[in-house]
């Protein structure tokens, strides 16, 4: 401890039990004022020290003051946002490397069972979600692999109405799903990302659905990899049921 400090702080009177100490405003401004760098010193606790008005006095405002308090404001406003991208950005970049571990997954199927493990039993770990599933409507060509335990059987009309008759995604923070989209896992889930998955001559229109128990979706946020992800989904699909068994 400073020894001038010390010296000013630890007058006691004689009846004083011993370690306890009595200061004075006035001790605090004599060694403020023989030790006038104290604050260049101590320069973070600045911002704790409420400093005086220019002006006192009914009507008068103190417009310096007014400009530094908004000046610190501000501030604290720049640092809550550079904060919040720098989360953001790592978030991102974490989604977005999942997502290429997913995609990279499903490129290794050797066929449409096998895509079909892959996205049932990989993908939800490799995405942090609860739960991955597909389904398809009926189709003008019945094909006996899209009738599995894995691969959802949706009502004609249910891509549509879960996703819009103009859109390829939908965010829902809230989902009550009956079991139509994610079967047994149904209770489970809370959030979901539903999307798109377009027919070709050789499979039927179709979703991908992303479900968790936590608010990991809302439709706030960005779906630019959820649209990459189905698209490279759809591809494959394509591929493996245009190819006859």
């Amino acid at each position: 401890m400073d020894p001038q400090l010390e010296d000013t702080f630890l007058e006691q009177d004689d009846d004083m039990e011993l370690g306890l100490i009595q200061l004075e405003e006035s001790d605090v401004a004599e060694y403020l004022r023989q030790n006038p760098n104290f604050f260049k010193k101590h320069a973070d606790i600045m911002s704790d020290v409420v400093a005086p008005e220019r002006w006192t006095g009914d009507g008068v405002v103190d417009l310096q003051r007014v400009m530094l308090d908004r000046n610190s404001s501000e501030l604290d406003e720049l640092r809550n946002c550079a904060q919040e991208v720098i989360e953001t950005s790592r978030s991102n970049m974490s989604t977005q490397t999942r997502t290429h571990a997913s995609v990279l997954a499903a490129a290794s199927a050797k066929n449409f069972a096998h895509l079909v493990q892959i996205i049932d039993r990989d993908w939800p770990f490799l995405l942090d979600v609860d739960i991955v599933s597909i389904g398809f409507q009926p189709s003008h060509i019945p094909d006996l692999r899209l009738i599995s335990e894995n691969v959802r059987q949706l009502p004609t009309g249910e891509v549509d109405r879960l996703i819009g008759i103009d859109q390829d995604i939908c965010l829902y923070s809230e989902i009550l799903d009956d079991g139509t989209l994610f079967g047994p896992s149904a209770g489970l889930v809370r959030s979901a990302a539903v999307a798109r998955i377009r027919p070709s001559l050789a499979s039927p229109i179709g979703i991908m659905a992303l479900g968790s128990r936590g608010d990991v979706f809302n439709p706030r946020q960005g779906s630019e990899l959820i649209g990459f992800l189905v698209r490279v989904l759809e591809i494959l699909i394509h591929r493996e049921l245009a190819d006859i068994e």
